[in-house]
């Protein structure tokens, strides 16, 4: 067995992933929204029932850099997706909400997010989405470790 397969497969089924968000919107919102952006939108659109979203949040959700996420935050916002809004009680700290322009786009895509979810896990019972999971859920983990031993040896 090739003990580089696990990760090669992951990056394929990502691909598929990502390739399948992208052409299943219309062809212009396609041009304004990224995959990653839907990503970051529906992210958004659901934590902010319970809580406001700031930018920390996005980068624990989605473990990625404080310079990426500034990156994509401010390209959203550019878009019009998204705006940063200031908290009285830390200036520092801006609170993020989704345009209309987005909720919009949110709702026309959700329809594709459902079809794609369903098509990834046709076939699969229960038990064996939840030992997927679980199984993602260890990667992610020996990932974020393994990262953090480099950056504090």
């Amino acid at each position: 067995m090739n003990k580089m397969r696990v990760g090669r497969e992951l990056r394929s089924l990502n691909n598929l992933i990502r390739r399948y968000i992208e052409f299943s919107a219309p062809r212009n919102e396609i041009d304004t929204v990224t995959g990653n952006n839907g990503w970051i939108i529906g992210f958004i659109a659901e934590r902010s029932k319970q809580q406001e979203v700031y930018q920390r949040d996005i980068e624990e959700y989605f473990t990625i850099t404080r310079s990426t996420a500034s990156r994509v935050l401010s390209l959203m916002e550019q878009k019009g997706l998204i705006e940063r809004h200031p908290v009285a009680q830390d200036a520092r700290l801006k609170k993020i909400i989704l345009t209309q322009k987005a909720m919009d786009i949110r709702q026309m895509r959700l329809e594709d997010a459902r079809k794609m979810e369903a098509t990834l896990i046709q076939g699969f019972n229960e038990d064996e989405i939840e030992t997927l999971l679980s199984y993602i859920e260890r990667m992610k983990t020996n990932l974020t470790n393994t990262q953090e031993e480099h950056n504090n040896p």
